[in-house]
């Protein structure tokens, strides 16, 4: 695989192919559609060599039709011919004719907002053959709303530009994240895909420069990875298949350290097709946090604690991704490409701490300095093969993905304590962190689509998931003359987990009902080992063939299409969470001595079962789309807090913790069941002005014991965002297509076991001037957190303490990003001619 790169590497390089498509705006007659087939004798079913093929786009103009040539090409030696640079809108007809062959017109539907249509095999013969038409619906709004999923096009999104994966979610309806970069899909965490595929990556470490666009699926059919019950996020990366030359390339830069710069540039010749991207983020701000403990001896308030934060941070990530797509023929496709990332974080936190008795009186302070640097590097390679049938939308493909990380961190802890008289409490505590890590995945995935006929369909699959981890960390106690004592606290250990996969849905329809019927099946194995001790923990799934209902997911779509604009959907799945490393790793994160973190090894994975109706209305303006959702969890894994024991305070003394520490875990819950209402508009007032509002209602129940200790809880949450865009247009030339997009959105409280979540709310805004002739470039100014407000608190309530606490991830920053798009349809780095049988653009058939 090394050298399949690194020849990939050489080849890009070497032939100077640096490509990626043009960001598209304004009115939707977009030229990227491709349409295709093969010329075929009606009694030998063989391909016609040099038969014409002439294209035109069919439009009415005062009641009459009429016919405009845009393409023009005479057959391969196979019979096969293919138009590039299509319009998707439009109408089509085709002309066909060759010696000995009578004179043939076929007329076809837009192409669509697929992108590329089969034409199949057309036979020619005396008598002329007529072929079907296809019907595909073409549209290229912000959002398109679908039953199964909802698809958002990036480049419309402003907040996005030079920024980060994580700055489009936050202008997605459905999604919420937290100041952590955390995503959460109706209060659940989905699981993330690029282009399909899983990802060692996070949001923040991809640009959002490099993304076309975004696929939102609330509930997977067995298709999709079972470990999706919270829904499934699929990032789809940019790379274009037009003919020639093209590219953008964007440069930005902000405050608080904000700095951006990103090119995505593409080559598309013959049978070869080149992209090429690469970029750079930074950003920093510092961003601070407070916490007012009250701690309690049988149910009694018996002392205070306060503790302020200050972190300043600074993030830097790099990234190169590079391919090649070789076309075999018309339908057959090779591509492979090589995702390159890198980082670097520092920070340097510092906590003011506060001691008080049970009359609120000062007893005592502490001082925390907290300084890091972390680094990592990431490597995804993925090599896929396509196979297009004779039959339109029957496809064979197989995928082969790679990814590879590694890591290293090192943390120096310096606590100091006085009294309140400002006499020394304790001698200073000095810890050192230092640790490294690597990881590697493979995934293996061969997937059969079969559309029999219009309405019946079969798709089939196999998968094969291997995850490896390693993973080395120390930590020292430095006394006054430097020398180091390695603590307890210190964590080695590796990991491997296997997941085989295969699944079979199938789609037909009984009296006016759509229906689509799934089962998939996984097997699932976890082994982790802490290598100084020896101890193994894990799981296996199924354990015994009595647990080999835990093997099976099984999924069911019903759909009536009411009318030509309402369809109505209800639909079952059944899926699994596995915990992951973090929750089951027995390390204990010092990094806030009084709100420790550590993972539990007895963990086992949840099951979900998931209900939707849906009601997807169109109208001539928008569309609304309305869920009424149900989901139980049985196992959840749930958060869990708790003061640390006596003897788990003797182990950390050492590291400087607070005696009266919490200790936040995980356990596995008896269940939470969650009843949800989700309500999505999108409307058109005018041609350029648009809104999105979303809400969602939940309420939730949580069933969970901890020995004798109840912690079930039950509650109302709700959440809401609304996306407002508008363009000015026809206007003078300093407003002339100057676009402004604001979002806004809110989440109330949300119940947890042992208290609640605090509310958050934040608005965002930007502002994007279209410049330079035919609109190519453009300037972009956004505002992330224009009031400063997003922050993230949880609030405790047990009878051991109370805590209220707030923290934030990053500030508000303002960016500014410059944009310019480019491209020649007619460059080549070959010789564009060569005899025979090659194509001709539309310029060298017109006229």
């Amino acid at each position: 695989m090394k050298n399949l790169c690194l020849l990939v590497v050489a080849s890009v390089y070497s032939l100077s192919l640096f490509a990626q498509p043009p960001a598209q705006d304004g009115p939707p007659r977009v030229k990227d559609g491709k349409l295709y087939g093969r010329i075929t004798d009606e009694k030998t079913k063989k391909g016609i060599d040099a038969a014409s093929v002439q294209l035109f786009i069919v439009k009415e103009q005062d009641g009459i039709f009429k016919d405009s040539l845009v393409r023009g090409m005479l057959t391969k030696p196979n019979g096969d011919f293919s138009f590039e640079g299509l319009p998707l809108n439009d109408s089509l007809k085709m002309m066909l004719s060759a010696v000995g062959y009578a004179f043939t017109e076929y007329g076809l539907n837009p192409i669509g907002a697929t992108g590329a249509q089969d034409a199949g095999n057309i036979k020619l013969a005396p008598e002329a053959t007529v072929l079907d038409n296809v019907t595909v619906t073409a549209s290229r709004p912000t959002m398109q709303m679908g039953i199964d999923r909802k698809v958002f096009n990036v480049e419309k999104n402003l907040m996005a530009t030079g920024g980060t994966a994580v700055d489009i979610m936050r202008n997605i309806p459905s999604i919420t994240v937290d100041v952590e970069g955390n995503i959460e899909l109706r209060n659940s965490t989905p699981q993330i895909f690029i282009d399909g595929r899983p990802t060692i990556l996070t949001l923040e470490q991809i640009p959002a420069d490099n993304i076309e666009r975004v696929e939102l699926i609330t509930n997977p059919s067995a298709k999709f990875d079972a470990a999706s019950g919270g829904g499934i996020i699929n990032v789809i990366l940019k790379k274009n298949r037009r003919l020639g030359f093209n590219g953008t390339v964007s440069a930005g830069i902000g405050t608080p350290e904000v700095l951006n710069g990103n090119a995505n540039l593409n080559l598309r010749e013959g049978k070869f097709n080149f992209f090429l991207s690469g970029g750079y983020n930074q950003s920093g701000g510092v961003a601070r946090g407070e916490t007012f403990r009250q701690n309690k001896v049988n149910g009694v308030t018996d002392n205070f604690f306060n503790q302020y934060n200050r972190n300043e941070r600074d993030r830097k990530f790099n990234n190169i991704r590079y391919g090649i797509d070789y076309f075999l023929d018309n339908r057959n496709t090779l591509s492979v490409s090589q995702n390159l990332t890198d980082g670097r974080f520092a920070n340097r936190e510092t906590q003011d701490q506060e001691y008080l008795n049970s009359a609120g009186i000062l007893e005592r302070t502490g001082y925390r300095v907290s300084s890091g640097r972390n680094g990592f590097k990431r490597n995804n390679v993925q090599l896929n093969y396509k196979h297009l049938f004779n039959s339109s939308g029957k496809e064979l493909t197989a995928d082969a993905t790679y990814n590879g990380g590694s890591g290293t961190n090192t943390t120096n802890i310096l606590n100091t304590y006085t009294n309140a008289d400002g006499t020394e409490y304790a001698s200073p505590s000095n810890v050192r962190n230092a640790g490294s890590s690597d990881n590697d995945q493979w995934t293996f995935q061969l997937d059969y689509v079969n559309p029999i006929n219009d309405t019946r369909k079969i798709e089939t699959g196999l998968r094969s998931f291997i995850n490896n981890s390693n993973s080395m960390f120390s930590t020292f106690s430095i006394d006054n003359g430097g020398a180091e004592t390695k603590l307890p606290l210190s964590n080695n250990y590796s990991f491997r987990e296997l997941v085989h996969a295969g699944y079979f849905t199938y789609t037909d329809q009984f009296k006016g009902i759509g229906y689509q019927a799934g089962l998939r099946t996984e097997i699932s194995d976890f082994e982790g080992t802490l290598i100084d001790s020896a101890r193994t923990f894990g799981y296996k799934y199924p354990n015994q063939l009595k647990d080999i209902w835990d093997a099976l997911f099984p999924s069911l779509y019903l759909s009536k299409q009411v009318s030509e604009n309402t369809e109505l959907q209800l639909n079952y799945s059944r899926r699994i969470r596995r915990p992951g490393f973090r929750q089951v790793n027995p390390f204990i994160d010092i990094n806030d001595p009084v709100n420790l973190q550590q993972g539990n090894p007895e963990l086992r994975p949840e099951f979900t079962n998931s209900l939707e109706f849906n009601l997807n209305q169109k109208y001539k303006k928008g569309n609304f789309l309305g869920v009424i959702y149900y989901r139980n969890n049985n196992g959840d894994i749930t958060q869990y807090s708790d003061t640390i024991s006596a003897a788990q305070y003797q182990q950390l003394n050492n590291a400087a913790v607070d005696p009266n520490a919490i200790l936040n875990t995980y356990i596995n819950a008896q269940s939470t069941n969650r009843l949800g209402l989700e309500l999505t508009l999108q409307h058109k007032f005018t041609r350029n002005f648009d809104i999105v509002p979303t809400m969602n209602f939940q309420y939730r129940k949580v069933n969970a014991n901890v020995g004798d200790l109840n912690l079930s809880n039950e509650g109302f949450n709700w959440e809401s965002k609304l996306i407002v865009n508008y363009k000015i247009t026809n206007a003078s030339p300093v407003f002339n297509n100057l676009g402004f997009q604001v979002t806004g959105e809110y989440e109330s409280p949300e119940i947890i076991p042992q208290g609640r979540r605090k509310e958050q709310y934040g608005v965002d805004f930007a502002m994007r001037k279209d410049l330079f002739k035919d609109n190519k470039g453009n300037i972009t100014f956004a505002i992330d957190d224009v009031f400063n407000s997003k922050r993230f608190g949880t609030i405790y309530d047990t009878d051991a303490f109370y805590q209220d606490s707030y923290r934030r991830w990053r500030v508000r920053t303002f960016r500014v990003t410059l944009s310019y798009r480019f491209g020649d349809n007619n460059f080549s780095l070959f010789n564009r001619r060569r005899g025979g049988g090659e194509e001709r653009s539309g310029d060298d058939m017109e006229g």
